[in-house]
């Protein structure tokens, strides 16, 4: 494993991550959470993703439980959860649900910290951008959120880069807590919002990627090429929405274009999609999602990949997918 800069933070944190989306409490009960985290950690990964709109709050639960069985010393990994969505979807809902403002926030903050069972969490992050907020309320709340105690850093998921940038100066201006990291989708076929539209906010203000969907739910694994598999994650109902996407024609004859690349360095199309994005240098750690064991070693796995890279290798990718990527 090796270790990158979030940002312009001196917190380190592993090239590869394991994250919890769609999987912890649908798919990964606790004891398979522990299984997973220690292999992950004993492989050199110290930051594990999630959010608190995850299985309706579950996802931090299991996430919780299997670190207190871990045990592991506070100082030794990084935990993350994201806000915007909320809980509550019925009732009077409002200020509950699809917002940044103070009153959600501040609430939000606390029903994580004890689902978690932690007294902090690392990286709190804006799940999504809201029109409705002004930014300077949200960049106030998330300011204070820091120093209360309840979170180290904060960051975006998903904002465009002129609201990122307005965050950034706000806080500046009032000389509050930066935005430090943005959490986009990141992989082969989706491309433009990471290497254009934020290019200029690197060096600019320093901004840290923490990437999720590598494998483009499942895509660039190459096992959507004959349709879809049982037991996947396009076969489950509550993701019904990715199978168009993951059963189109020209993506999954891409991948089969990557495959005797990847053969030809060793490895599998997934680790090969994997290794590309970690020689983004902007792209401070990349989020794995695993639901068993196997799945996390071979993804693992794609590290070995990297030095094999070469220019060469990385034109042939590129010819083969950037015409392909949004």
């Amino acid at each position: 494993m090796h270790y990158n800069r979030l940002g312009r933070a001196g917190l380190q944190v592993s090239a590869l991550s394991l994250g919890s989306w769609v999987t912890y409490h649908n798919q990964v009960d606790v004891d398979a959470a522990v299984e997973l985290m220690a292999a992950a950690f004993d492989a050199g990964v110290n930051f594990f993703d999630n959010a608190e709109v995850y299985a309706k709050g579950q996802s931090e639960v299991v996430m919780g439980e299997a670190l207190k069985r871990l045990g592991w010393p506070r100082l030794n990994y990084i935990v993350s959860t994201k806000f915007f969505w909320g809980l509550e979807r019925d009732g009077n809902t409002v200020n509950r649900k699809d917002t940044l403002n103070r009153k959600y926030l501040m609430q939000a903050m606390d029903g994580s910290l004890k689902r978690f069972g932690l007294d902090f969490i690392d990286l709190i992050y804006c799940h999504r951008p809201d029109p409705h907020t002004p930014i300077e309320e949200t960049v106030w709340a998330m300011h204070n959120l820091i120093e209360q105690g309840k979170a180290l850093y904060w960051g975006t998921s998903e904002w465009p880069a002129a609201d990122i940038r307005a965050a950034y100066e706000i806080a500046e201006r009032h000389h509050l807590h930066k935005p430090l990291m943005e959490q986009p989708q990141y992989h082969l076929l989706h491309r433009s919002r990471v290497e254009q539209e934020y290019a200029r906010l690197y060096e600019e203000i320093g901004l840290g990627l923490t990437t999720w969907s590598p494998l483009a739910s499942g895509l660039l694994t190459g096992k959507y090429r004959e349709g879809v598999p049982a037991g996947s994650r396009g076969a489950m109902e509550n993701m019904a929405f990715l199978r168009d996407g993951l059963l189109d024609a020209q993506r999954n004859a891409a991948v089969a274009q990557l495959l005797p690349i990847a053969a030809e360095l060793g490895g599998s199309v997934a680790q090969l999609a994997i290794a590309w994005l970690t020689m983004n240098p902007r792209v401070s750690t990349v989020i794995l999602g695993a639901s068993k064991r196997t799945q996390l070693d071979e993804n693992l796995g794609a590290l070995a990949l990297r030095d094999k890279l070469t220019p060469e290798v990385m034109a042939r990718i590129d010819a083969i997918t950037k015409p392909l990527a949004a």
